[in-house]
């Protein structure tokens, strides 16, 4: 269960953006006089919008955040983030991870502490939590907000038992003095001697934080404060050091997944062709499986209910017409045996005539996601004359974020990356490949997706053949489920696998709080060690 934040009271003040929760800086307009609602609450999904209106309302031209960074940071962990609405708009926001100790109280940058705003070093087994960002409206400052969402935080720290809170606060004064006091801990030290006055570190201080320092270099963007901070931190009163310990791990969070390696054959009607698939996930939702993930392409089937031979570009555009009772078909299966169908890809025409190679995601609440291929093959740019999409996010399910790599994608890291990033802890791979060559690039790059990210990997493959459609002549594939490799997991990576070239259904079951452990306290930590200092990737979609 999420925690839910009890009624405000005297709180105490985190987070980078301290600066915006500052009365005194901006004068807010009258409240209205008729009476309105106000709540706190941990942030959904769904206020993604409103809160990145909220940061380009903060921020203006330097917004520090996209969407699927936020996305990411409240997947990965909910009970740390907290919204405020007032009036049904989302007027602040609290962002925040927990942390081990050792990071917390060394010296970091915030593009380090943070995984690059994704938050993607969240230790569920961390003692400390980091304040990443306290974001309020600027026409609401008479309301508390900032306030509130402190509050919030204290009492997450307080009901979970952790040892305080730290972050990187804001020392704009520092660059009024830096002609003469350009060393930021000479001046920290005549902040705490009262020789100067930092507006910002003052009310730190009076809110109960101590500085322990200086993190240098912290935020470059920060021009105010010279790109440095001051490293604050509130020690939790009530904390019990015995109490708790592997909590974080209690609770089992089993999913299961099944992998369709389907035979590629004639139908006589498009009907024939769905009810095979609904063969299919009858099996599977008579194994209560919670995902079922069929294959790249396996829609080119309805291509034998042609009366001629069709040329490549003939047959992808005879295959876009399904699109729309494809979707709906495959909709209501999802909906009718209550499991999230990864629709493997079908060829669809875009609102600028380009046509996609898509996977759909069907829910089991009715609801369908389409991931687009990114990187198409040099065969289907030539063949099909496919093109490459240009949106890669996770997919918010019952069962938490997921993502979707079609076949050649997974060979790209920096896709299986975003995702994960994004909070996805099973990457679904549908691939089509003709010989063991091309099966092995996809296997092997699961296998490194899964190690690298610390997330499971589910692949889904053709076998047979179609003899009268161009460049789907045979089919080669060893469907699997692949895991990182670590002491949790299966002993050779893999959790299950098919075998190859029969069709067939392989279910596993995935325990995602072994993920937890593993990018927590695993042999290695793949995640956090990545070095947040010497690179990063930047999408430009700005998403």
């Amino acid at each position: 269960m999420p925690f839910v934040p009890p009624l405000p009271h005297t709180g105490v003040v985190t987070g980078m953006s301290d600066e915006h929760t500052l009365p005194e800086t901006v004068h807010s307009p009258e409240i209205p006089a008729k009476p309105a609602v106000l709540s706190i609450r941990n942030a959904r999904m769904a206020d993604v919008t409103g809160i990145n209106a909220l940061v380009a309302r903060v921020y203006k031209d330097d917004i520090p955040y996209t969407p699927g960074m936020l996305r990411g940071q409240i997947a990965t962990y909910p009970d740390g983030q907290f919204v405020v609405e007032y009036d049904g708009e989302i007027v602040g926001y609290a962002a925040s991870f927990r942390i081990d100790e050792a990071a917390a109280m060394s010296a970091h940058s915030w593009e380090q502490i943070t995984g690059g705003g994704y938050a993607s070093r969240h230790d569920p087994h961390g003692a400390w939590l980091y304040g990443m960002e306290v974001c309020v409206d600027p026409t609401r400052r008479r309301l508390r907000i900032g306030q509130r969402l402190y509050d919030a935080r204290r009492d997450l720290v307080e009901a979970q038992n952790l040892k305080g809170i730290v972050f990187g606060g804001r020392m704009p004064g520092i660059y009024r003095r830096r002609a003469e006091l350009r060393d930021p801990e000479t001046y920290l030290q005549a902040v705490l001697d009262r020789k100067f006055n930092d507006p910002v570190i003052a009310f730190h201080m009076r809110s109960g934080f101590e500085p322990v320092g200086v993190l240098k270099r912290y935020l470059p963007t920060d021009k105010q404060s010279l790109g440095h901070a001051s490293h604050m931190v509130w020690r939790n009163p009530y904390y019990l050091e015995d109490t708790g310990k592997g909590a974080a791990f209690a609770t089992k969070e089993t999913v299961r997944v099944a992998t369709v390696q389907l035979q590629m054959r004639k139908v006589d009607s498009f009907d024939e062709f769905i009810a095979n698939v609904e063969y299919f996930t009858d099996v599977v939702s008579d194994y209560r499986a919670d995902f079922v993930v069929f294959p790249e392409l396996f829609t080119l089937q309805l291509l034998s209910l042609e009366h001629r031979k069709l040329t490549p570009a003939e047959s992808i555009e005879a295959l876009t017409r399904y699109t729309p009772r494809f979707v709906e078909a495959m909709r209501k299966l999802a909906v009718s045996y209550n499991v999230n169908i990864i629709g493997g890809s079908h060829p669809t025409r875009t609102e600028d005539g380009d046509i996609q190679n898509v996977a759909y995601v069907f829910l089991r609440d009715g609801s369908v996601h389409e991931q687009e291929k990114i990187h198409p093959t040099p065969n289907e740019r030539h063949w099909w004359n496919i093109k490459g999409g240009e949106r890669v996010h996770a997919i918010p399910t019952d069962c938490g974020p997921i993502g979707v790599m079609i076949c050649y994608d997974s060979e790209f890291p920096e896709v299986a990356r975003r995702m994960v990033d994004e909070g996805a802890r099973i990457l679904f791979v549908p691939f089509c490949t003709d010989n063991r060559q091309g099966y092995l690039r996809v296997r092997y790059c699961g296998q490194a997706r899964a190690i690298e990210n610390q997330c499971y990997v589910v692949l889904a493959g053709n076998v047979g053949n179609l003899p009268n459609v161009e460049n789907m002549d045979i089919q080669y594939a060893q469907s699997c489920i692949l895991t990182p490799c670590d002491f949790p997991f299966a002993r050779d990576g893999v959790a299950a696998e098919a075998t190859e070239n029969v069709e067939t259904v392989t279910v596993a079951d995935l325990d995602l709080s072994d993920l937890s452990w593993a990018r927590a306290q695993g042999t290695v930590t793949n995640l956090r060690d990545r070095r947040f200092d010497l690179y990063k990737t930047a999408w430009t979609d700005g998403g």
